[in-house]
């Protein structure tokens, strides 16, 4: 006998993830609010077999962007009816499925991402993707090909969100954090300009933008100290978690 949900709708089968999702962000705090809006961000997925057999992903390196379907796994999930949308300076609140606020029925995420290399040239698939908003270590679904014909509708309507964000705010570096970063760029090829691409995408939250006031950042194993005074990032330090 099929078991059925309410509705007589068959019962769904478990989801089980694919592989993870491998970025900079340990914490929430920094990553970007949407995928693809900073393609300084590195990610790699890390499969699981049979999924990261090269057969799998043969004729992929024929598309330039992904969908990747994620499961939010650290702490955001289910909430209420609405939510307050950060882009509407999380002071008015819309209906969930109005907007892509992480609190779901369903804990599922839809990131768009570049694809940057898919080396099959070996016994395991290699994945790296630019641009990932996402957690590291987040369970990976699904991928698929983005399409431009059918994804994208030059005159669609996008509601509160139909312009991109601010313009993107200049970073400045106190010679000791650039010095730092630099000496940490060998074991984390590009930080510099992930560091800058990050903080210029301004991660402050939209009702906490008082000027002077110092944040912290997680990338990686770093920590990484700023501020925003007059419209610009300061670069402050730069330290190993723990150090």
């Amino acid at each position: 006998m099929v078991d059925r949900l309410p509705g007589g709708v068959a019962e769904l089968p478990p989801i089980q993830p694919i592989g993870r999702v491998r970025t900079p962000f340990p914490e929430r705090f920094g990553i970007p609010r949407q995928g693809g809006l900073v393609e300084a961000i590195p990610g790699t997925l890390d499969l699981d077999a049979p999924h990261d057999r090269p057969e799998a992903w043969q004729g992929i390196e024929a598309f330039s962007h992904l969908w990747l379907v994620t499961w939010f796994h650290a702490g955001k999930g289910q909430g209420g009816l609405t939510v307050r949308p950060p882009r509407l300076g999380g002071n008015r609140r819309l209906g969930v499925f109005a907007t892509r606020a992480p609190y779901r029925p369903n804990p599922m995420g839809l990131s768009l991402v570049r694809l940057a290399e898919a080396d099959l040239s070996g016994p395991r698939a290699r994945i790296v993707i630019r641009g990932p908003d996402l957690l590291d270590r987040t369970p990976l679904l699904d991928v698929k090909p983005y399409v431009p014909y059918c994804d994208a509708v030059p005159d669609a309507r996008g509601g509160f969100a139909a312009t991109a964000p601010d313009p993107l705010l200049r970073v400045v570096w106190t010679d000791a954090a650039r010095r730092r970063a630099e000496a940490e760029a060998g074991r984390h090829a590009g930080l510099v300009a992930l560091i800058e691409a990050v903080l210029a995408a301004d991660p402050r939250p939209a009702y906490q933008k008082s000027a002077g006031r110092q944040y912290g950042v997680r990338l990686y194993d770093l920590d990484v100290h700023w501020r925003v005074v007059e419209g610009v990032v300061e670069v402050l330090g730069v330290q190993r978690v723990g150090a």
